[in-house]
């Protein structure tokens, strides 16, 4: 979850669930060419950023429940989540590791109170990275940090842009991490196909490496007392 001072990391949610503590050794990136060539065999979604997750983020200085309320409803193949004065939150769909593989969701998202987002999300590890590619938000949503540059894909321009999270909770726990950041200009809460590749491929050129990758969801993520829904298909 992008890191504004009045919300929390969308990892804080997951840190103890989802992953092993932090190896002192270093494990080898994973080069592009790997990433693609897995992308063409990727499984059916298989994974719920969610559900029995939501209780986990009561260890962590925010939580989904104060303030407000979050009633998330997976599927097969997708989800749905409503939500009323929701102080921080975010949900999803996706796989259990990450690829280069292109995304198209189907749906729709209505923000009626706070800051609503919807994007492709997930992490790296060696480097930890937390990443967005933003496709709707009722607001500036995950655009902090440095700009670095634009992306044409998917009939709109990207914004990109990086940030820096320090001593902030994680996946592994608590450690300095970066963001990196997609912000389509042209929303589309209603769905599209999103290539990740491009947006892959777009942050290394601009110097923004990932490592071995993690899960990749389709969330919706919501803060400041939030309001809304949002019923989305994946494949």
């Amino acid at each position: 979850m992008v890191a504004f001072t009045h919300f929390a990391v969308a990892g804080w949610a997951i840190a103890s669930v989802l992953a092993a503590p932090a190896s002192n050794a270093m494990e080898p990136a994973l080069q592009s060419v790997d990433i693609a060539d897995r992308a063409a065999s990727d499984p059916s979604p298989d994974f719920e950023l969610g559900g029995e997750h939501l209780a986990r983020r009561q260890d962590y200085t925010q939580n989904y429940k104060t303030g407000g309320s979050v009633n998330f409803s997976p599927s097969s193949t997708g989800y749905s989540v409503t939500f009323s004065g929701a102080g921080d939150f975010v949900v999803g769909k996706g796989w259990k590791t990450g690829t280069k593989r292109n995304i198209t969701f189907t749906g729709s998202t209505t923000a009626s109170a706070g800051t609503v987002l919807v994007s492709i999300y997930g992490w790296s590890k060696n480097p930890l990275v937390e990443y967005y590619i933003q496709e709707y938000s009722n607001g500036a949503g995950a655009a902090q940090g440095t700009k670095l540059g634009t992306l044409e894909s998917d009939g709109s321009t990207y914004d990109i842009w990086k940030h820096q999270q320090v001593n902030q909770p994680s996946i592994v726990g608590t450690s300095t991490f970066w963001q990196y950041i997609s912000v389509r200009r042209d929303k589309r809460p209603g769905g599209g196909t999103v290539t990740v590749a491009n947006h892959f491929d777009a942050w290394a050129k601009a110097g923004l490496n990932l490592g071995s990758l993690d899960y990749q969801t389709l969330s919706t993520e919501g803060w400041g007392n939030a309001g809304g829904n949002s019923k989305y298909t994946l494949s």
